[in-house]
């Protein structure tokens, strides 16, 4: 996987991948292939990799005595500049592993939240983001103090290395506590931003990075918002118009992708940016039907969800880019296990009316048919009415007109009963045949 490359005049890093294998690793085949894509997304070059299988990690040093060893050797047969492990490391581990490999040591969080970095473009992006890098550094600033040690003031670094660790800390408290407070206004904004938008129905796209959301949005929407096949390609919530067939407009939300043990710090830094997600009627997780490694994609985003507080809202799943699967038994297998689920390929078109389809039995439960009867002349309810739900016919009798259309039900109280008529629709003679459209997941 391509990432964006270094900077301009900046030599990409050498990069040696290491995971350790705790528990059964995502992908038994490559368990290294995601970390290296994060690497490379990052803008190193990977060179190498090293895995080991461990029961626990070792408090020392992560990894066991004799693999430090192999590690120090694969760096130096290398050239490395940076070691990256696909674990989280404390920092005390890091120490120790940069000064027995004498190269840079990172870990999982840090390489997501760098990611992130390079990434957000928005002032509230940039906020979260700093404000989980900060929140990460800060039990680990005393290694960024290690250049010291060769004033030699002692174990602890007493001295004026002291005192320059504590400045360094009160400052980087002081800015954390700036940060909060400045994004708890912006998540009180984003909650009125989001709450003044209930007159109309919203669903959130969510799911793996790289799973094509922002592709997805392009196609329902007709909008060319920058899809890109990264890593983290969207950070900000972009919100679009989608005309939904037999039902009207409804607003369609393009979120940032999650991925496996998404930084927790990360997460809450962006609650402001996934209000979209925890306010709309409806979720489509949209998942790479195409990745060896769907099924824990599916459970990865589900955990994310699950932390967020929206695990039990409506969620639809849409296994995206069928088109790139070459065998057919393959998506018959996955469609097995997902039976619920809408098989979609946003870049080509293929199961797009389907999935409107689905996504209106799905906002439907939530729908009221109606026949309202008004003034001909009430043009404020009538504009009203064609705004927020779909006019199906019209019928003009005695200086009245009897409207009848699909409306949220929630929205049926703001209809003033002064000025109009609202009963339920009867069609005398209609008729039907039970929906075999796909349900909820």
């Amino acid at each position: 996987m391509s990432g964006p490359g270094p900077r301009k005049g900046v030599q990409a890093e050498r990069a040696v991948v290491v995971g350790v294998l705790l528990d059964e690793p995502a992908d038994p085949e490559h368990p290294l292939d995601e970390i290296g894509g994060l690497a490379e997304t990052a803008g190193a070059t990977v060179v190498a990799g090293l895995t080991q299988r461990r029961a626990s990690p070792d408090q020392t040093t992560y990894l066991g005595k004799g693999k430090v060893t192999e590690l120090a050797t694969l760096v130096a047969a290398n050239d490395a500049d940076v070691v990256i492990f696909d674990n989280d490391l404390s920092p005390a581990q890091t120490r120790n592993l940069e000064k027995a490999l004498s190269t840079k040591v990172l870990d999982r969080s840090e390489v997501i939240l760098d990611i992130f970095a390079a990434r957000a473009r928005t002032y509230e992006a940039r906020l979260a983001v700093e404000l989980a890098q900060l929140e990460y550094s800060l039990p680990r600033l005393k290694r960024m103090w290690t250049h010291l040690s060769r004033l030699k003031m002692g174990i602890g670094m007493r001295g004026p290395g002291e005192k320059q660790l504590e400045v360094d800390r009160r400052l980087v408290e002081k800015r954390i506590h700036e940060l909060r407070e400045e994004l708890a206004g912006i998540h009180g904004r984003r909650e009125r931003q989001v709450a003044a938008r209930q007159d109309h129905l919203t669903v959130s796209l969510v799911g793996y990075t790289n799973a094509g959301k922002s592709t997805l949005l392009n196609r329902l929407t007709g909008s060319d918002e920058l899809a890109e096949d990264k890593l983290f390609a969207t950070l900000d919530t972009r919100t679009r118009r989608w005309r939904l067939p037999g039902w009207g407009p409804v607003l369609l939300s393009d979120t940032v992708g999650f991925i496996r043990d998404l930084p927790h710090r990360l997460i809450a830094s962006f609650k402001a940016t996934l209000e979209e997600t925890r306010q709309a009627d409806l979720l489509l997780h949209v998942a790479d039907a195409s990745s060896p490694l769907v099924d824990r994609q599916i459970a990865a985003v589900r955990a994310v969800l699950d932390e967020l507080g929206v695990a039990d809202k409506d969620t639809l799943l849409v296994l995206n880019k069928i088109d790139a699967i070459a065998e057919r038994p393959v998506l018959d297998a996955l469609l097995d296990r997902y039976p619920q689920a809408v098989a979609v390929s946003a870049r080509s078109g293929t199961g797009i009316a389907t999935l409107a389809r689905a996504t209106s039995d799905s906002l439907g439960r939530n729908f009221s048919d109606i026949d309202v009867d008004t003034d001909p002349g009430n043009g404020r309810l009538l504009a009203w009415i064609a705004a927020h739900g779909e006019v199906l016919s019209r019928h003009f009798a005695a200086e009245r007109v009897t409207i009848h259309c699909r409306l949220p039900a929630a929205l049926l109280g703001r209809i003033d009963r002064a000025e109009a008529v609202v009963r339920p629709h009867r069609a005398p003679h209609e008729t039907g045949t039970p929906s075999d459209r796909p349900a909820a997941e």
